[in-house]
């Protein structure tokens, strides 16, 4: 969800630490990894929007460690430069959806999250998860679109 490492990092930091802050406000009838998640959720989306209000847009912080993953087989440097123009545009793509979107977006396409679980992690109906999901989907796919035209 964070789009890099580094702050996928302070987000389990933190989300341990709120965690642990307020386990006595669990309640045992409760799933505590539903808990848990919705915490990690949580956490994840206040880095978000603290990015975005500082830089106005989270881009280009992963491009770097994708570019140097080694491939099954040497591809050539036309092949480099479109999957480098690719993986830009869709890590630009998915930092211009807001928190909420990028969030649901990433339960339900990376993660396989229904869209309960969606709702209940991010603490919204499951008639606002399903439209947060439609409206990142919608929105990638407007943003995107240039690439199916190639």
């Amino acid at each position: 969800m964070t789009g890099n490492e580094q702050d996928a990092e302070d987000v389990v930091q933190e989300s341990f630490l709120r965690a642990y802050r307020q386990l006595g406000r669990f309640e045992s009838r409760a799933n505590f990894g539903t808990w848990l998640y919705r915490i990690v959720a949580n956490c994840s989306v206040d880095l978000m929007r603290a990015k975005q209000a500082r830089h106005d847009q989270v881009r280009g912080e992963s491009l770097d460690a994708a570019v140097e993953m080694p491939a099954a087989q040497t591809p050539g440097p036309e092949r480099l430069a479109q999957s480098a123009e690719i993986e830009r545009r869709v890590h630009d793509a998915l930092g211009a959806l807001s928190p909420l979107e990028r969030a649901a977006f990433t339960l339900r396409h990376y993660e396989g999250r229904s869209i309960d679980e969606i709702g209940k992690t991010l603490g919204l109906g499951t008639s606002a998860a399903k439209h947060s999901v439609f409206r990142a989907v919608k929105k990638l796919r407007i943003a995107l679109q240039p690439l199916r035209a190639e």
